[in-house]
């Protein structure tokens, strides 16, 4: 194994240090006793900073672990996700108007401006228990994951390497959050978004250069790894409707190698809930002064969006063919066993083992930089994200006469809680057997209902309160449902009896269980709607496409240019040629 060196030590150190500096420059801009200024950066981010930080929230641990271990395990399968860049364009021209509008701290603000106050506390309550469960704890999984193979296996006070390295971690990223607030956040961010583009760019080079170029990857992963659209049942097996599982024989429903119906169907679905409804990505969009920043950053921050295809999906393959070839022996003793099968618990770290074996000196510190800086920027993120919630959805409301200070005071113990959540949250996460795909299909669960009654509640005016609030209880069921289906069978390694209602259910794939949940939410929000009184379209003038007066329109076409369109089609163009040449 080749450990970091003194010189590469020195890099990140040299990295902390701006990091550090550059969170010391942010807190002591502005008014820091501000909520507007703790929460949104006093909504004075310029459009650069917004697509920036953007895109180093998203570029977190579930890249550096999931994406580049998926494309070690199942090729560029699930660049369908990172593909989604339009969705960040759906956001800049649909949602972001309303956003702005409404001058909203949160996302169930928004909701509760548009249906009821009810729906703004059940959106809050889900929104904090899902961080928990997902962002952080990948955040923390993802991060042991990584200093376990950077670093020799090391003990103090009790704790390894795995534990040494989150708990480093998760506090050091907790302090700069706390004490800068958003304003911390995406200035490091930006920062953080060119050392990781830079840090992943050099892995994929120095990683086909060791290789022996691209055609030689094309040749040793074949073609199937190379095609984005997987059929709906595998080769050689006959699919049926009828709910079986064995050999030569299965239900379609029950392929879970991201067939073509799901990822086209519900993918989608997903991507439109994280990239335009959800606090962790909006609050950077909300923190722009007006309407013209926020859709440029949401722009700029689509373009950024298409390069984990490359920067991440495409390592984690070059990762394989090393092993599968036998390149590099020391990679292929570690992903594959024996008898020549690919470990996929062990491929989750394939981005760091290439920046181990296949990296100079110096350059493998950059490396790691950009690494630690992908894990801290989605932590980041989240804890500034979930302070938000919390205090301007509970706290505030609660305690509607509270100073300004007092909301920051509150928001900064609201991210120690959060910290320490956390840190109390590693022994499960180190303690569970296929956790990754676990927190991977919580998102698919809990998207459907708040994709729902966003996007449908600002394109029908007609939908209420009522219908919101059912549709988000009915969603969040089902999907808690599944969830409660799923979790013996990942975390324990239990079984159902086959033919079992429930062994049927842990069955059917993710994706098409998603999509049966945004169907249902669908019909709930309709016929809930219909069935009780109509909204006072008054009270929610310039909130929904039909209530938009005639200023309302006027003040929004001002904002954007014929350049704006322009990068707009030119970005879904890059998108469709990425889909035409990934297909086997």
């Amino acid at each position: 194994m080749n450990y970091l060196t003194g010189w590469d030590w020195a890099i990140i150190l040299f990295y902390f240090l701006i990091i550090a500096g550059i969170s010391v420059w942010a807190v002591k801009k502005k008014n820091k006793t501000s909520a507007e200024d703790y929460f949104l950066a006093g909504r004075h981010l310029s459009w650069f900073i917004i697509g920036a930080s953007i895109f180093a929230s998203n570029i977190g641990s579930e890249h550096l672990v999931g994406l580049a271990g998926s494309g070690a395990t199942d090729g560029v399968a699930l660049a369908h996700y990172e593909l989604h860049a339009w969705c960040l364009l759906v956001l800049g021209w649909v949602m972001v108007p309303f956003y702005m509008r409404s001058k909203v701290f949160t996302m169930p603000e928004f909701l509760e401006k548009r249906f009821s106050p009810k729906a703004r506390t059940v959106l809050s309550i889900i929104s904090l228990i899902a961080y928990v469960l997902t962002k952080i704890a990948v955040g923390i999984y993802a991060g042991g994951i990584v200093f376990r193979a950077l670093l020799p296996e090391v003990h103090f006070l009790g704790m390894d390497t795995f534990w040494i390295g989150s708990v480093l971690l998760i506090v050091l990223t907790g302090i700069y959050t706390i004490v800068g607030g958003l304003r911390a956040v995406v200035y490091t961010e930006t920062l953080q978004t060119f050392v990781k583009i830079i840090g992943a760019l050099m892995v994929t080079y120095f990683g086909l250069k060791a290789l022996g170029g691209w055609d030689r990857l094309k040749e040793i992963c074949g073609s199937e790894m190379f095609n984005l659209w997987k059929p709906v049942v595998p080769a050689g097996v006959h699919g049926t409707w009828a709910p079986v599982h064995e050999a030569g024989r299965v239900a379609w429903y029950f392929n879970d190698k991201y067939p073509w119906p799901g990822m086209l169907l519900c993918a989608p679905i997903i991507g439109l809930w994280y990239w335009c409804t959800d606090q962790y990505i909006v609050q950077r969009v909300l923190g722009a002064p007006n309407e013209k920043e926020a859709r440029r950053g949401s722009i700029f921050s689509g373009f950024l969006k298409l390069l984990p295809v490359f920067l991440f999906i495409i390592p984690g393959m070059i990762c394989f063919a090393l092993a599968k070839s036998g390149t590099i022996p020391s990679i292929q003793h570690e992903l594959f066993d024996v008898h020549g099968h690919l470990i996929r618990d062990r491929a989750q770290a394939a981005f760091p083992l290439l920046v181990m074996h296949v990296l100079p000196i110096g350059v493998r510190g950059i490396v790691v930089a950009g690494l630690l800086a992908a894990l801290m920027s989605a932590l980041a993120g989240v804890f500034n994200a979930s302070s938000s919630l919390f205090t301007m959805d509970f706290y505030s409301r609660l305690r509607p006469k509270a100073t300004q200070a007092q909301l920051v005071w509150v928001g900064r113990v609201a991210t120690v809680v959060m910290v320490i959540i956390g840190l109390l949250w590693i022994p499960v996460i180190q303690g569970g057997r296929g956790l990754y795909d676990y927190l991977q299909g919580i998102q698919a669960y809990l998207a459907p209902p708040i994709f729902v009654v966003f996007f449908f509640g600002i394109f029908m005016k007609r939908l209420n309160g009522a219908g919101c609030l059912a549709t988000l209880l009915t969603g969040f069921a089902m999907g808690l449902f599944r969830l409660a289906v799923d979790t013996p069978v990942k975390l324990m390694g239990t079984s159902y009896t086959e033919g079992s209602f429930l062994w049927i259910v842990n069955n059917i794939f993710f994706q098409y269980y998603s999509l049966l949940i945004t169907l249902v939410c669908i019909l709930v929000f309709v016929i809930v709607s219909y069935a009780t009184r109509k909204p006072d379209y008054a009270k929610i003038g310039g909130l929904t496409f039909s209530t938009l007066t005639e200023e309302d329109r006027k003040a929004s076409r001002l904002t954007w240019s014929i350049r704006d369109v322009v990068l707009s089609v030119l970005l879904i163009a890059i998108i469709i040629a990425i889909y035409t040449y990934f297909t086997g």
